[in-house]
Protein backbone atom coordinates (compact mmCIF):
# COMPACT_ATOMS: atom_id res chain seq x y z
CA UNK A 1 0.00 0.00 0.00
CA UNK A 2 1.14 3.25 -1.15
CA UNK A 3 2.00 6.06 1.82
CA UNK A 4 1.01 8.86 0.26
CA UNK A 5 -0.32 11.92 2.12
CA UNK A 6 -3.45 13.76 0.81
CA UNK A 7 -5.26 16.98 2.16
CA UNK A 8 -8.65 16.23 2.89
CA UNK A 9 -12.00 17.57 1.17
CA UNK A 10 -15.00 18.45 2.62
CA UNK A 11 -16.75 16.20 0.74
CA UNK A 12 -14.86 12.98 1.67
CA UNK A 13 -15.86 14.03 5.99
CA UNK A 14 -18.44 11.26 6.59
CA UNK A 15 -15.50 9.12 5.42
CA UNK A 16 -13.35 10.53 7.82
CA UNK A 17 -16.09 10.49 10.28
CA UNK A 18 -16.73 6.37 10.11
CA UNK A 19 -12.28 6.16 10.39
CA UNK A 20 -12.41 8.13 13.77
CA UNK A 21 -15.50 6.01 14.62
CA UNK A 22 -14.35 2.78 13.77
CA UNK A 23 -11.13 3.54 15.86
CA UNK A 24 -12.37 5.04 18.69
CA UNK A 25 -14.15 1.96 19.24
CA UNK A 26 -11.27 -0.11 18.69
CA UNK A 27 -9.38 1.81 21.04
CA UNK A 28 -10.96 4.46 23.34
CA UNK A 29 -12.92 1.46 25.67
CA UNK A 30 -13.55 3.75 28.32
CA UNK A 31 -15.94 5.59 26.75
CA UNK A 32 -19.66 5.16 27.25
CA UNK A 33 -21.83 4.87 23.72
CA UNK A 34 -23.68 8.09 24.93
CA UNK A 35 -20.39 10.14 24.44
CA UNK A 36 -19.29 8.56 20.54
CA UNK A 37 -23.13 9.51 20.23
CA UNK A 38 -22.40 13.00 21.62
CA UNK A 39 -19.27 13.87 19.51
CA UNK A 40 -20.10 12.33 16.63
CA UNK A 41 -21.80 15.24 15.16
CA UNK A 42 -19.17 17.99 17.43
CA UNK A 43 -16.40 16.13 14.96
CA UNK A 44 -18.08 16.23 11.55
CA UNK A 45 -19.77 19.46 12.05
CA UNK A 46 -17.08 21.50 14.31
CA UNK A 47 -13.91 19.88 15.06
CA UNK A 48 -13.04 18.79 11.08
CA UNK A 49 -13.17 22.53 10.33
CA UNK A 50 -11.02 23.69 12.79
CA UNK A 51 -8.70 21.98 12.13
CA UNK A 52 -6.16 21.32 8.48
CA UNK A 53 -6.87 17.32 7.71
CA UNK A 54 -4.47 14.90 6.20
CA UNK A 55 -5.20 11.37 5.19
CA UNK A 56 -3.55 8.09 3.48
CA UNK A 57 -5.82 5.87 1.32
CA UNK A 58 -5.28 2.19 0.22
CA UNK A 59 -4.86 1.30 -3.38
CA UNK A 60 -9.05 1.36 -3.53
CA UNK A 61 -8.70 5.64 -2.66
CA UNK A 62 -10.32 4.63 0.68
CA UNK A 63 -9.48 7.13 3.34
CA UNK A 64 -8.00 4.67 6.22
CA UNK A 65 -5.71 6.96 8.52
CA UNK A 66 -6.20 10.44 9.30
CA UNK A 67 -4.78 13.76 11.29
CA UNK A 68 -5.97 16.87 12.10
CA UNK A 69 -3.42 19.76 13.19
CA UNK A 70 -3.89 23.15 14.81
CA UNK A 71 -1.28 25.54 15.74
CA UNK A 72 1.62 23.32 16.12
CA UNK A 73 -0.92 20.47 18.32
CA UNK A 74 -1.98 17.26 16.66
CA UNK A 75 -5.57 17.56 17.39
CA UNK A 76 -6.69 14.37 16.43
CA UNK A 77 -4.85 11.37 14.63
CA UNK A 78 -6.99 8.02 14.14
CA UNK A 79 -6.60 5.22 11.79
CA UNK A 80 -8.77 2.32 10.79
CA UNK A 81 -8.65 -0.93 12.43
CA UNK A 82 -8.29 -2.97 9.84
CA UNK A 83 -5.08 -1.01 9.10
CA UNK A 84 -3.46 -0.95 12.47
CA UNK A 85 0.23 -1.83 12.81
CA UNK A 86 1.14 -0.80 9.16
CA UNK A 87 2.86 2.37 10.35
CA UNK A 88 -0.02 4.32 9.15
CA UNK A 89 0.14 6.55 12.06
CA UNK A 90 3.93 6.58 12.52
CA UNK A 91 3.74 8.26 8.90
CA UNK A 92 1.13 10.67 9.19
CA UNK A 93 2.44 11.74 12.88
CA UNK A 94 5.89 12.37 11.02
CA UNK A 95 4.64 14.24 8.39
CA UNK A 96 2.92 16.41 10.99
CA UNK A 97 6.37 16.96 12.47
CA UNK A 98 7.89 17.49 9.60
CA UNK A 99 5.23 19.37 7.33
CA UNK A 100 2.78 21.08 9.93
CA UNK A 101 5.64 21.76 12.61
CA UNK A 102 3.64 19.52 15.14
CA UNK A 103 5.36 19.71 18.75
CA UNK A 104 2.46 18.94 20.83
CA UNK A 105 -0.29 16.28 21.68
CA UNK A 106 -3.18 15.99 24.07
CA UNK A 107 -3.90 12.26 24.87
CA UNK A 108 -6.74 10.42 26.76
CA UNK A 109 -4.83 9.17 29.63
CA UNK A 110 -6.92 5.71 29.20
CA UNK A 111 -5.69 5.32 25.96
CA UNK A 112 -2.84 3.78 26.92
CA UNK A 113 -1.77 2.30 23.65
CA UNK A 114 -1.61 6.01 22.37
CA UNK A 115 0.12 7.34 25.00
CA UNK A 116 2.84 4.49 24.36
CA UNK A 117 3.15 5.45 20.98
CA UNK A 118 3.61 9.06 21.69
CA UNK A 119 6.18 7.96 24.24
CA UNK A 120 8.00 6.33 21.64
CA UNK A 121 7.92 8.84 18.85
CA UNK A 122 9.81 11.08 21.19
CA UNK A 123 6.82 12.94 22.84
CA UNK A 124 6.58 13.15 27.02
CA UNK A 125 3.98 14.30 29.41
CA UNK A 126 4.12 17.88 30.90
CA UNK A 127 1.36 18.35 32.15
CA UNK A 128 -2.31 16.45 33.33
CA UNK A 129 -5.62 18.01 33.13
CA UNK A 130 -8.37 16.23 35.12
CA UNK A 131 -11.12 16.17 32.61
CA UNK A 132 -11.57 16.73 28.59
CA UNK A 133 -12.37 19.77 26.69
CA UNK A 134 -16.11 19.39 27.07
CA UNK A 135 -15.52 19.06 30.69
CA UNK A 136 -16.18 15.27 30.83
CA UNK A 137 -14.45 13.08 33.34
CA UNK A 138 -11.79 11.83 30.97
CA UNK A 139 -8.26 12.29 32.01
CA UNK A 140 -5.88 14.36 29.57
CA UNK A 141 -2.39 14.07 29.24
CA UNK A 142 -0.56 17.25 27.47
CA UNK A 143 2.70 15.65 25.80
CA UNK A 144 5.43 17.82 24.15
CA UNK A 145 8.29 16.83 21.26
CA UNK A 146 11.33 16.36 23.08
CA UNK A 147 14.19 18.66 21.78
Amino acid sequence: MKQKIDKVSKTEYPELLNVWESSVRATHHFLKEEDIEYFKPLILNTYFDAVELRCIKNNDEKIVGFLGVAEQNLEMLFIDPEYRGQKIGKALLDYSINFLEVNKVDVNEQNEQAVGFYKHCGFEVISRSALDSTGKPYPILHMELKK
